[in-house]
């Protein structure tokens, strides 16, 4: 229940529709840049150019883009972005304030969990957690529903068509929620909130604390999981933990912080204000970019995997989440058919095992490979992410130098469930995904053995007795069979069998010796790497 339209974007973003015209959401950030732009120049009495500019740690690299872009266009520099629990850390470790700290931020419309460790200058993200659509708005909407429910209970009046009418009760919902963070009860008096046929109407609730808590209760209790999973993710216990800063106006109501105690064990430290705390650390990283402050360091991490699709459908990674930022990883693939002469890269960001469960970010072509047997071509796998957390993904033939790369924009619409499901989905189908990459990764192999075997019987058979050959079919057809089937444990049988035959081969081409080598590798297909649309090339 929103007072004005959302609209679809020809590209399938989400965007707002005001006075007949469709704004972007970089856009919409954009104005509000553009007024803190305002703001501060008139009371600095300069021109402001440059910014570093804050996100929730969980955004991805697509959200992060859309940030920089509201930066542009409101004709700011954007010099860094910066995790808001890692500019909290900054203002609270200014005054060289040491160990491990947990910053819980709860904000106006993301969560944010972070551990960070403060030594000698040098402040370390250790892991990070989140839910991108958790935050203050969640709470406003829960109660306005509620002042929705009970003015149609008491008056009849459906109140949820009345944009007009949206707008008080979302501002009165707001400055309710506020009130009850000080106060056991409030008074909730709208005047006029609508008319029928017998006159106007008036809404007045008395609203207690305990009522308001028991209504945004289940948002408050989502926020456990992403604290227990950042502490998995960092290696620690609540007990190593110093000190745990509140971040976020939301953190300033007393449920929330009681739910923060039972999580970490330890009442929360007033040693940052929720409201200014991400502020200040991002004027301190100002400070370090321009040089004005030394000796402190910050190693920031990325809140999500990042791979590629391989063949299969599977996920494979090149940077792992949590991975501390600039980094830069490279691996080499493959061509998975002969004389391919080009290669799709589709990159992709999460935590699931099947690529089709992840976030597509975006995808290219490598063209223009010379041709060539399967698994011969060397095409180097790049991921290259910067200190603001943005992607670039290249891709390279080794042999002819040909190059091509992309930095990862955000060409559609994001779901609003995706970035938090991630974590979750992937462990509750850690199990199913793990045997459905088992299953593909052995008809990988298969197919692999397949491949050599046959061109190992192809290249001899004129050398061989028929019945070395006739075997070695059965033994191809046998596998050929099992991988149409979800029995793994058939396939590496009937994988084992196809190598014992074709090693048939080497035997009598050494005079029945034994011992000799397979002609044509056949009895490494087992041991293949992974393929995309093309395979890994062990270096």
């Amino acid at each position: 229940m929103v007072p004005y339209k959302i609209v679809r974007a020809p590209n399938g973003d989400a965007w707002v529709e005001a006075n007949g015209q469709q704004y972007s959401p970089s856009q919409i950030g954009a104005f509000i840049l553009t007024k803190m732009r305002e703001t501060a120049e008139s009371y600095l009495g300069k021109t402001v150019s440059k910014a570093v500019i804050t996100v929730p740690a969980y955004f991805n690299d697509a959200q992060r883009q859309a940030t920089k872009d509201a930066g542009r266009i409101s004709g700011l520099d954007v010099q860094r972005i910066i995790n808001e629990p890692t500019a909290a850390a900054l203002s609270y470790g200014l005054n060289n304030k040491e160990g491990l700290i947990a910053v819980f931020d709860l904000g106006g419309g993301t969560f944010d969990v972070s551990i960070l460790e403060i030594s000698n200058g040098v402040f370390e993200v250790k892991a990070t957690n989140g839910d991108t659509f958790l935050g203050g708005e969640d709470f406003d909407n829960a109660l306005l529903e509620f002042l929705v429910s009970e003015f149609k209970r008491t008056e009849g009046i459906d109140l949820s068509k009345d944009r007009l009418a949206l707008q008080r009760l979302r501002e009165a919902a707001e400055k309710a929620k506020i009130e009850l963070s000080s106060t056991s009860q409030t008074e909730i008096n709208l005047p006029f909130i609508t008319a029928d046929a017998s006159g106007a109407k008036h809404l007045n609730i008395t609203l207690t604390r305990s009522k308001f808590e028991s209504l945004v209760n289940h948002l408050i209790e989502r926020t456990r999981d992403p604290c227990k999973s950042c502490l998995k993710d960092a290696g620690i216990s609540t007990k190593e933990v110093d000190e745990v800063l509140l971040v976020g106006g939301m953190t300033r109501v007393p449920k929330v912080q009681e739910v923060v105690s039972e999580i970490f064990g330890k009442s929360p430290s007033k040693g940052v204000n929720p409201d200014e705390a991400v502020a200040m650390g991002a004027a301190i990283q100002g400070g370090i970019l321009r040089g004005d402050v030394k000796e402190l360091l910050l190693l920031d991490v990325t809140p999500l995997s990042l791979g590629i699709e391989t063949l299969g459908g599977i996920f494979t990674r090149l940077i792992n989440r949590n991975t501390t930022i600039p980094t830069k990883k490279s691996q080499v693939f493959s061509t998975a058919a002969d004389n391919q002469t080009q290669v799709g890269i589709k990159v992709l960001q999460g935590e699931r095992e099947m690529a089709s469960d992840n976030k597509l970010l975006g995808e290219f072509e490598l063209m223009g490979i010379p041709p060539a047997p399967r698994g011969m071509p060397q095409i180097e796998v790049t991921f290259d992410i910067d200190a603001n957390g943005i992607v670039t993904v290249s891709a390279k033939d080794k042999a002819t130098g040909k190059e091509q790369q992309i930095t990862i924009r955000s060409s559609g619409g994001l779901s609003e469930d995706e970035i938090e499901k991630m974590v979750k989905e992937a462990e509750l189908h850690a199990q199913k995904d793990q045997e459905r990459k088992a299953l593909i990764d052995i008809r990988n192999s298969a197919d692999t053995t397949i491949y050599s075997v046959e061109k190992s019987l192809d290249e001899y058979r004129d050398k061989i007795p028929s019945e070395v050959a006739t075997e070695i079919e059965s033994a191809v057809a046998d596998l050929r069979n099992a991988m149409s089937g979800d029995n793994i444990e058939e396939i590496k049988a009937k994988v084992d069998a196809a190598n014992k035959a074709v090693s048939k081969i080497g035997q009598h081409m050494a005079g029945g010796s034994g011992g000799g080598s397979t002609p044509g590798g056949g009895s490494q297909g087992g041991d293949q790497a992974p393929e995309a649309e093309y395979e890994e090339v062990k270096k």
